[in-house]
Order: structure tokens, then C-alpha cells, then sequence
């Protein structure tokens, strides 16, 4: 399977457009893990970007959006698209920045699925820049029928 390599590819695979699909690159991907590539994240015209920059706490939101572009490849390399979801909770998330906006190089998000249901996914996620550990959490969602 080819490997989404571009904003577009990924946010065919996710209800995340525009702006919002904050993603740019799968570098890895089996069923288990993802690891994935961001640039935007120092764009001024970011669309979690608030008045002194980006915060940390938008890092949650790479590591769900890391989550839905993996169920999207799963989905595809069995023939249909994925179910959508609806993130219900986050455990267990530690920030160690305040800002993402200063950062110069690409954010690099990594997924793994610790648990799946029919009806409900789990994933642990992980984000660095430049080998530095930005953020970290769990995080479950729940699939809509």
C-alpha cells in the first residue's frame, strides 16, 4: 500500500478538511502504529491559532487526528472507507511545552492502538519535535453505526 504522502492524500482518508486536517505525511503505518508528519503548525493562519500562538493543548488534537488517519488506512486496505467517530475522552495527557508555534522543524505524531471494538477505538499517541517529547496522552473514540 502507498503511503499518503501529501495534505490532500490524508484528508481523503479523514472528515478533517481545510486547515483543519493538520497532518502532511504518514512516514510509517501498520496495524498497530502510525507515524505521521506536520508543518503547519508555525503558519499564522493556523486555525487553532490564537492571540500568542499555538498552544500546547492543541496537541491532543494531532494525536486524534493521528488516530482517525490510521482507522482511514485500515479501512482502505480492506476495501471501504472508515466509520466516523467521536473522540469521548482523553486520559492521562502531559504537555511538556506551552507553545508549538516557535518551533521551527516538522512535528512528528505517533499512534498506537492499544484497543479496538466494533464500536469503540483506543489509541496512546505521542508527539516529538526534533527527537524532543512535546506531548503525550490516550485517548478513546467512539464509532458512530
Amino acid at each position: 500500500m502507498t503511503l499518503p504522502n501529501s495534505h490532500a492524500e490524508i484528508a481523503a482518508l479523514i472528515p478533517h478538511q481545510g486547515g483543519m486536517c493538520l497532518h502532511d505525511a504518514v512516514v510509517s503505518f501498520d496495524p498497530q502504529h502510525i507515524r505521521l508528519l506536520a508543518h503547519g503548525h508555525h503558519d499564522l493562519d493556523h486555525p487553532l491559532r490564537r492571540v500568542g500562538g499555538l498552544s500546547s493543548v492543541h496537541l491532543s488534537e494531532y494525536g486524534a487526528q493521528a488516530m482517525a488517519v490510521h482507522g482511514g488506512l485500515l479501512a482502505r486496505a480492506e476495501g471501504r472507507r472508515a466509520e466516523p467517530g467521536l473522540l469521548v475522552s482523553l486520559r492521562g495527557v502531559n504537555l511538556f511545552v506551552t507553545r508549538l508555534d516557535d518551533l521551527p522543524g516538522p512535528l512528528e505524531t505517533e499512534a498506537e492502538l492499544v484497543a479496538s471494538t466494533p464500536t469503540s477505538w483506543q489509541y496512546q499517541f505521542r508527539i516529538h519535535h526534533d527527537g524532543v517529547l512535546l506531548g503525550e496522552g490516550r485517548a478513546m473514540v467512539m464509532l458512530h453505526a
